[in-house]
């Protein structure tokens, strides 16, 4: 039984169109990641989930109800803001009660249920303190806190971490995880951050001006893109892309990338002179020599050490390429990469004019 159902549903704001069609399903007890960069509509589409935007076309059903005119306090969904929401006045145990309190809960019921999720939360200390009093990762558990007291239906998370600092926002992915798997509620999540949607969805939606790209598990998403957008949103870096052309020989299928010839899968209806875009992950890319693969010579501009990893920045013909190799605590061999190797059954090919993918399947890894 799905959860949630979005249903052809359209928002204009006059005549722009801002979202266009959406159709997807979100399972009960799923957690659901919309992705994608700013202005393609996700957060559009998480309020029309909640009711704080009307939809213009189609149905949104939740829980085999149809909500598109009921309110958004009717709806049984609690949303998670980028911002807190918090009231600066009260004290954490009234911000976690204030729903409860508004619904005229009886008094033991408020102080058992505050109590409960406030140890979930790792929020009793802090009962008596007021948001000012605390840091910005307790402050969004008092808004998660909030939320969880009122038993939903759906969790709504509006860009939750984008406050937060680098570790911090590790630290909150982590917490937000395991509190989904301990609540077991269906989950919609918005974010830019394709980390945060990688390591927190069972399931990713990728979405571009209104559209939605494709929509998979993190790993489907990552082996194997539907098209360059995805292609290149997905993981980190990116799939490198190169502009190539296709020709053929005895060997085989190849793309031709400047003056250098990169060995490609089999493929079905493509022909000789046919534009294409080769995808490599940086991190699928070999400087050992692999058999039957001719080498590919770069030129490298620089070495970017992260510790137990390092990328090195190259071009291949005057395009860029990102080479991601582990360091072994040295990173002085780096500096001497003059060539690669692209394993043929990790490369993904791109039609160059409509940008789907050419072959649909990957090696995973």
């Amino acid at each position: 039984m799905s959860s949630v159902t979005l249903s052809g549903v359209e928002k204009y704001y006059g005549e722009l169109r801002v979202v266009h069609g959406i159709n997807l399903i979100i399972e009960l007890q799923e957690f659901v990641v919309l992705v994608g960069p700013s202005g393609c509509g996700k957060s559009t589409t998480l309020r029309m989930i909640a009711g704080l935007e009307e939809i213009s076309e189609g149905t949104i059903n939740i829980e085999n109800r149809v909500v598109n005119r009921v309110a958004p306090k009717d709806r049984d969904v609690a949303m998670v803001f980028q911002n807190y929401a918090l009231y600066p006045h009260l004290k954490v145990f009234e911000n976690i009660a204030f729903g409860l309190r508004i619904r005229k809960e009886p008094k033991e019921h408020i102080e058992k249920t505050v109590r409960e999720v406030s140890e979930i939360l790792g929020l009793t200390p802090y009962l008596d303190r007021r948001p000012a009093e605390l840091s910005g990762g307790q402050r969004q558990r008092v808004a998660m806190g909030r939320a969880i007291v009122r038993h939903p239906k759906v969790f709504l998370f509006d860009e939750p971490l984008s406050n937060l600092d680098a570790k911090l926002r590790t630290q909150m992915r982590a917490e937000i995880k395991r509190l989904h798997n301990r609540l077991g509620v269906t989950s919609v999540y918005v974010t830019h951050d394709q980390v945060e949607a990688m390591t927190l969805a069972d399931r990713i939606v990728v979405m571009n001006d209104g559209i939605i790209e494709q929509v998979g598990t993190p790993m489907e998403l990552f082996n194997n893109p539907a098209n360059m957008f995805v292609a290149g949103f997905i993981g980190s870096p990116p799939m490198n892309q190169l502009d190539g052309v296709i020709t053929t020989s005895a060997t085989g299928l190849h793309a031709t990338v400047g003056d250098t010839s990169i060995a490609l899968p089999a493929l079905d209806n493509v022909k000789a002179g046919q534009a294409v875009v080769v995808g490599i992950r940086p991190e699928h890319i070999s400087m050992s020599s692999v058999d039957g693969l001719s080498p590919v010579p770069i030129s490298l501009d620089l070495v970017e050490p992260l510790g137990s990893e390092a990328l090195l920045h190259a071009t291949v013909n005057g395009q860029a390429l990102i080479i991601k190799a582990e360091t072994h605590g040295e990173i002085s061999h780096l500096h001497q990469v003059a060539e690669i190797y692209a394993p043929v059954d990790l490369i993904k090919v791109f039609d160059a004019e409509t940008g789907k993918v050419l072959n649909s399947a990957a090696r995973q890894s």
